[in-house]
């Protein structure tokens, strides 16, 4: 007989998505640290792109594979989407204590590259563990709770380059150290945060017959891609409407990550990366506070998002009685 969902408390819902804040931390800072630090390693403007190719292309990959693979997973102590979350968190944590030591720019792009795939493998299990847990009534609440902490994350992770930079002097190689200190706290967030919500969140059992069919999977690469490539096939019409949407969002969102240290150091310092180092390093900084400002109206928003959600689900409902 399959386990039914019990109601949570808010507490509970707070707890399950805290993890959600350092995977978020971690991908704020690749928003806003990880172009300053190819510019203090000499990249030129021209390089930046190519060097930016690990989060479109591990996202379109890794994402899904992992989503598909977790759905076929359950351990009796360890779960079905713990493994996936904990190893991407882990994978994140000892990137980012690493990243700050590197010393050319192909070891930071390889970095990224690393870093990203942690992220994307912690990131769909995670959203995955939301609906598997909470009953269809509390969902709303328990994935816009998640964009509260996706918010919070991101918005501390680039305020971080702010406080560190006006308070830490000095430099290791050409990496200033107040990175190095934006980049420890998000390893330390990354692993504690996800150790949290772990800790205090049970997955439910799947039932007998799910576990039949987990059971019965014989596995294999291909298998996945395979149901990947049939659901992209068989998606409804809104969602080739929402991936139009999201393809011209994202393409304006990397301009602007990959170009704004440079635009504010530009239009407000009149110098480059390779001109004046030092007010750079001011720029940055700046720059970490003004995106820091526009992430907080995704999570101060969150909330009254959870009102409006119940409404239009309520008024639905009455709608089809």
């Amino acid at each position: 007989m399959k386990s039914l969902k019990s109601s949570l408390t808010f507490s509970q819902i707070i707890n399950m998505n805290v993890g959600f804040f350092g995977i978020q931390y971690s991908f704020g800072l690749q928003q806003s640290a990880v172009n300053p630090i190819y510019d203090f390693l000499g990249a030129s403007p021209d390089e930046i792109p190519l060097l930016n190719l690990a989060g479109p292309v591990t996202g379109l990959l890794i994402q899904p594979l992992i989503g598909a693979l977790s759905d076929k997973t359950w351990h009796p102590r360890w779960g079905r989407r713990k493994p996936f979350f904990f190893i991407g968190a882990l994978l994140c944590s000892l990137t980012l204590f690493i990243y700050p030591f590197s010393s050319s720019l192909w070891m930071a792009a390889g970095l990224l590259w690393v870093l990203d795939a942690g992220n994307n493998t912690a990131m769909e299990p995670y959203r995955a563990f939301i609906a598997d847990i909470l009953p269809e009534e509390q969902q709303a609440t328990g994935f816009l709770t998640q964009s509260f902490f996706t918010g919070l994350g991101i918005t501390l992770a680039n305020v971080s380059l702010f406080v560190f930079q006006k308070n830490i002097t000095g430099s290791y190689g050409q990496i200033p150290y107040w990175v190095f200190g934006s980049f420890f706290l998000g390893s330390l967030c990354s692993i504690g945060s996800v150790l949290w919500s772990m800790s205090k969140t049970e997955e439910i059992p799947p039932s007998d017959e799910e576990l039949a069919k987990i059971r019965a999977h014989k596995g294999g690469l291909l298998e996945p891609i395979i149901e990947i490539l049939a659901a992209i096939k068989d998606m409804p019409k809104v969602m080739w409407q929402l991936a139009l949407v999201y393809l011209f969002q994202w393409y304006a969102l990397f301009c602007y990550w990959q170009n704004a240290s440079k635009s504010i150091a530009l239009s407000v310092w009149k110098t480059t990366p390779k001109e004046n180092p030092d007010l750079y390093q001011e720029a940055v900084g700046w720059t970490g506070l003004v995106n820091g400002w526009y992430n907080v109206a995704t999570f101060m928003s969150a909330f009254g998002l959870v009102w409006l959600a119940k409404k239009v689900v309520q008024n639905s409902f009455m709608y089809y009685v």
